[in-house]
């Protein structure tokens, strides 16, 4: 093909031209940042929070959008770690964005929301419970899933009350969501009374937990607590079972996905799980469930509903504001009520929910679960 050239009077011309262009598609927008793990371990449960934020951005869209405008997101993958969590929150700083549905893992999103408040960026997140991330007086911050001090009492009344083991062990894999909601049960079960004999951390991303189960063994351990995603306890369940440990086991909602079965396989019966309602199942939900599995996306995952009500506040917030002001929209998120698939909620002072609720739901080896409390 032969190459032509152009006079470079014009090249800076059509380049004039293409930058107005962006400049005048990015103001007919508003952006929003959907932040955590595409690709890793745990990406599931970024999938969760990414179909909720964009199904709700969707359906957004195509009601008018917010104050005239179309929202647009905005994927960003920090791999739920720490340190490319904070290079995600800077690019977000670079790219003019200034609302953030993320982070997901309580270890990203902790120091990724120091850039957030820093910047005026307003950040929900729909999957961290680590208290610590609330806890140090940020405006900016806020979250659409409840705190592990809302979730360790489900599991420690349900642990001393109803199943009443003999001697517990609580594993944790060292993070700050997993060591946060282990250590919450361990104390709330210790406040009961309950013989906690072993208190352990392992290292995500191991393959062999034979040490740890020939502990467990030799504690005779009938019930382990695990604080933790699913790739490890999934491991450690089927290495307990071919061992012949006896325990039985529970964790948060960072456990509660079907690869938990696709790695333990028959050894995930009967785990406990401690998980958001299943909210998908409220008939007010009825249409939207169906919107999703239309699209062969289901609505039944943890964080997925959160998601999509982490939009729905911001999109409000803007509605009854009239402003897309990243400060006025946090003022007003703090000030209103919210009407989402997750409930009417609103917020306190820290950025918390005034109100969520934890369900426990025993696991099934075929990836299903059914509610017992």
């Amino acid at each position: 093909m032969k190459m032509t050239s152009m006079p470079l009077s014009k090249m800076v011309a059509a380049l004039v031209v293409v930058s107005a262009a962006s400049h005048t598609f990015g103001a007919d927008t508003v952006k929003i940042g959907i932040a955590g793990p595409i690709t890793g371990p745990v990406a599931q449960y970024g999938e969760m929070v990414s179909s909720g934020a964009k199904m709700a951005i969707e359906q957004i869209n195509s009601s008018g959008g917010v104050l005239g405008k179309s929202i647009e997101a905005v994927l960003y993958d920090d791999a739920c770690d720490p340190k490319q969590a904070v290079a995600v929150a800077n690019r977000v700083v670079n790219d003019g964005v200034k609302f953030v549905i993320g982070h997901v893992c309580s270890s990203s999103t902790q120091p990724a929301s120091d850039v957030y408040e820093d910047e005026n960026i307003v950040m929900i997140s729909a999957a961290s419970t680590a208290p610590g991330i609330t806890s140090r007086g940020y405006q900016m911050v806020f979250r659409t899933i409840g705190t592990d001090s809302m979730q360790a009492p489900v599991a420690v009344n349900f642990i001393a009350d109803k199943l009443k083991p003999k001697t517990v062990a609580v594993v944790h894999d060292k993070q700050q969501y997993g060591e946060g909601i282990a250590t919450a049960v361990m104390k709330g079960l210790q406040a009961k009374g309950m013989n906690v004999s072993l208190f352990e951390g392992i290292n995500a991303g191991d393959r062999d937990y034979s040490s740890l189960i020939a502990k467990l063994k030799q504690a005779d351990v009938d019930f382990v607590y695990y604080g933790g995603y699913h790739p490890e306890l999934g491991l450690i369940l089927r290495q307990a079972s071919e061992k012949g440990l006896k325990a039985r086991f529970m964790g948060p909602e960072g456990v509660g996905n079907s690869e938990i079965s696709a790695i333990a396989g028959s050894a995930s019966e009967n785990l406990l799980v401690t998980l958001p309602k299943l909210f998908d199942e409220d008939p007010e939900n009825k249409t939207l469930a169906e919107s999703f599995k239309a699209k062969n996306q289901d609505p039944s995952g943890a964080y997925v509903l959160p998601g999509y009500s982490a939009v729905q506040v911001i999109s409000q917030a803007i509605t009854k504001t009239g402003s897309t002001d990243p400060k006025v929209v946090a003022a007003a998120m703090h000030a209103g009520m919210f009407n989402t698939p997750i409930g009417n909620i609103g917020f306190d002072s820290k950025g918390d929910l005034t109100n969520f609720e934890f369900v426990i739901y025993q696991w099934h080896s075929d990836g299903t679960k059914t509610a017992v409390r």
